[in-house]
């Protein structure tokens, strides 16, 4: 059994691509060895970047037998057919986030595991920041006590750049705006921080002079399986940022990242923020806690690769990704009901529904 590094192809050659291609570079576990973009210029610009060859079509890449699994960094919408292909060649399949530009199609990824033995990795990196595992760490510990409440933000001024050349524009390719482009992560933090989400109840609002046809402001109530409650905000009209906090009954922690460096992951502990504050009279005494250096976008890679290598789902899986998505989705119904909470199971079971019928109407 081979002991390298696992060999992987790529697909969809944007700014992304570039994003983890760089991250490979820096891996041990995994490497990129071939490219496609249907476009022969951006192949040839790729290769000339990465020193990763590009390949005339897919059919050839996919036909490689030393390539286990494929990175897709494709438009949302593209997701569920070219996964298809990739796991009817019997490779595994990364693909970012969100799973698919719909739950039916992210619940039809899901599926593809099972059908074709191959396994699903989402990129839903955020949850892997060391920040966001030292909180993991905590609330494991009991470091907290129990913890009641949690709040998330994440936030940027993509909504005032936008025009109707960008897919961004578009409420049919992104629903909710920042709902399903930027609380998606804070969703899957709060999951893996919190456990199980059964409901959500959403608002939102539309504040930018571009004029795109997407929500740019939201809120999200969310309330877990065990009581606790949590809410994510998200603005599009405003400079980035990335935090979350947690409230517990020992105790509360606080991090937050500078949302400049958030495609260098490798700087991000040079101006993050992760503090601990315990008991009522904690605030003068709030402990400074020392980030460790990580890369959230190599670690989700090495987890596709120990994936590839074995076969096995990892925790950035395909039902973890439908499950995010499912709270976006949850979200936008509540929007449409003015802000009443919604289940996420009936959200899900909704979709299951969808999925069959469509199923049936192609048999």
């Amino acid at each position: 059994m081979s002991t390298g590094p696992v060999k992987v192809g790529i697909v969809g050659l944007g700014r992304w691509a570039e994003v983890l291609a760089r991250a490979a570079m820096t891996s041990e576990r995994l490497a990129i060895v071939a490219g496609f973009s249907r476009t022969h210029e951006t192949r040839q610009s790729f290769e000339r970047q990465f020193g990763i060859p590009g390949t005339a079509d897919l059919a050839t890449l996919l036909a490689n037998p030393e390539i286990k699994g494929v990175i897709l960094t494709v438009p949302n919408e593209q997701h569920l057919a070219l996964a298809r292909e990739v796991a009817k060649s019997g490779k595994h399949v990364y693909t970012e986030k969100p799973i698919a530009s719909t739950l039916e199609e992210g619940l039809a990824i899901e599926a593809l595991e099972k059908t074709y033995g191959i396994s699903v990795t989402v990129g839903h990196s955020a949850r892997l920041m060391a920040g966001i595992r030292a909180m993991g760490k905590a609330i494991e510990a009991g470091e907290l006590g129990r913890v009641g409440f949690m709040e998330a933000n994440f936030s940027n001024e993509r909504a005032l750049e936008l025009t109707p050349k960008a897919w961004r524009w578009y409420k049919d390719r992104a629903p909710g705006g920042p709902l399903s482009q930027l609380a998606i992560h804070q969703f899957d933090v709060l999951h893996y921080l919190g456990g199980e989400i059964l409901e959500a109840s959403s608002i939102a609002s539309k504040l930018s002079p571009a004029g795109a046809e997407v929500d740019d402001q939201s809120m999200t109530v969310l309330r877990f399986a065990d009581g606790k409650i949590g809410y994510v905000g998200s603005s599009w009209t405003s400079p980035g940022v990335f935090c979350v906090r947690v409230f517990g009954s020992k105790g509360l922690m606080h991090y937050e990242i500078d949302f400049g460096a958030w495609d260098t992951p490798d700087k991000l502990h040079l101006t993050s923020t992760l503090y601990i504050q315990r008991g009522k009279d904690g605030y003068g005494k709030r402990e400074e806690l020392p980030v460790p250096k990580s890369d959230m976008f190599r670690a989700e890679l090495d987890l596709f690769a120990e994936s590839c290598r074995t076969g096995r789902a990892n925790e950035l899986n395909a039902r973890n990704g439908n499950a995010a998505l499912a709270i976006v989705y949850a979200g936008l119904r509540s929007i449409e009901r003015q802000g009443q909470a919604v289940k996420i199971a009936d959200i899900i079971a909704d979709a299951h529904k969808k999925l069959a019928e469509g199923n049936r109407n192609v048999a």
